[in-house]
């Protein structure tokens, strides 16, 4: 029919998507699918598909008795690793985020120098308040607002990877959960020590261990939510918007500037459903609450200050630790259902 002959070396698919265009029939004259059509090769490819579309006698349905070749926990398995590798190379995002938190912890520390040994005074145990306040707002957002693009580039890898049936939604999403925990934890230690030591906190385990503690869980919580609004929304610039919105109310909320005392009512409940509320009431308390020092000028003991003005109590340390840990464990739950109960693809 006068069509081109391959050249040596050249691809072949794209070589037969080129003699077979409209432009080259055209030009040849020729209709390549009718031509197809009444070939012999046709026939004897129909033939086949009609012999091999009838089961054979005594045959039965191919049957696989589970969904995907592993099982779940094989998956999460490969799904860790793969996220251990992806966060290792992505410099960028964790290297930046640890040097970021030593950088904050010296600025913090060195702004609000041995804070932590004045408590003479009201006013001294506001402005330890306001470190920690500032601390978990700064850490805290931008912990939430750097995972946000980090999650919604590896969702988008995510469904093309769910698609050819590699993995199921959980183990994905639990695996992106757990290799959080390092990170923070490292970020929580750069932090934590050298702000601990600069604010003259006092060097007890007991006290050590609960600044950590609440620490490093506020800062994976602020992760979770940002892993959790990514889950929740079709693109990282919505879920930007929405978590930008609950960081205000949060703040509103914290007991910070308005004590819970001095909140309506009405209101009240919603202080109970801050994060932030509890992550000041747990670092707050574990660090000044047991204090019998008199404020002075006065015969108010610390805690007694702490109680009356803040509504803080330090015997309730536990139920703060273990909210904290619920709203983690409720953030994280939430981001791999909605991982995989939404699908924001657009084809």
């Amino acid at each position: 029919h006068g069509v081109q002959k391959i050249k040596e070396g050249y691809n072949p698919a794209t070589w037969m998507l080129e003699v077979s265009s409209i432009a080259q029939e055209t030009a040849l004259g020729v209709d390549f699918a009718q031509t197809y059509k009444n070939s012999e090769l046709y026939r004897r490819s129909k033939a086949l598909i009609k012999e091999l579309s009838v089961p054979a006698p005594g045959s039965s349905d191919l049957y696989f008795p589970t969904q995907y070749s592993q099982p779940s926990f094989a998956q999460f398995t490969a799904c860790l690793w793969k996220q251990r590798c992806s966060y290792w190379r992505n410099t960028m995002y964790t290297a930046l985020r640890l040097l970021f938190a030593a950088f904050v912890g010296v600025l913090f520390g060195s702004v609000f120098w041995k804070v932590g040994k004045q408590r003479d005074s009201q006013q001294q145990l506001f402005n330890a308040m306001g470190s920690m306040y500032t601390a978990v707002l700064f850490l805290g957002i931008q912990n939430a607002s750097g995972v946000q693009p980090i999650v919604f580039v590896e969702r988008t890898v995510f469904y093309r990877e769910r698609a050819a049936g590699m993995y199921s939604a959980l183990p994905y999403a639990f695996a992106q959960v757990l290799i959080e925990l390092p990170y923070c934890f490292f970020q929580t230690l750069f932090y934590g020590v050298t702000v601990y030591a600069m604010m003259g906190f006092a060097w007890t385990v007991a006290k050590f261990f609960w600044f950590l503690f609440f620490m490093y869980f506020t800062l994976l919580y602020f992760t979770y939510y940002g892993m959790m609004c990514v889950g929740l929304t079709p693109n990282a610039s919505v879920s930007a918007i929405i978590s930008a919105a609950f960081y205000g109310v949060w703040n509103l909320f914290s007991g910070f500037l308005i004590p819970r005392p001095r909140i309506p009512v009405w209101w009240r409940w919603y202080y109970w459903a801050t994060p932030i509320a509890w992550s000041l009431y747990g670092m707050l308390v574990s660090q000044f609450g047991d204090y019998e020092d008199r404020l002075d000028g006065t015969e108010v003991q610390v805690k007694q200050f702490l109680h009356d003005y803040f509504g803080f109590k330090h015997s309730f340390l536990g139920v703060v630790a273990g909210v904290i840990l619920g709203i983690n464990v409720l953030f994280a739950v939430v981001f791999a259902y909605s991982i995989k109960t939404f699908n924001f693809q657009r084809r």
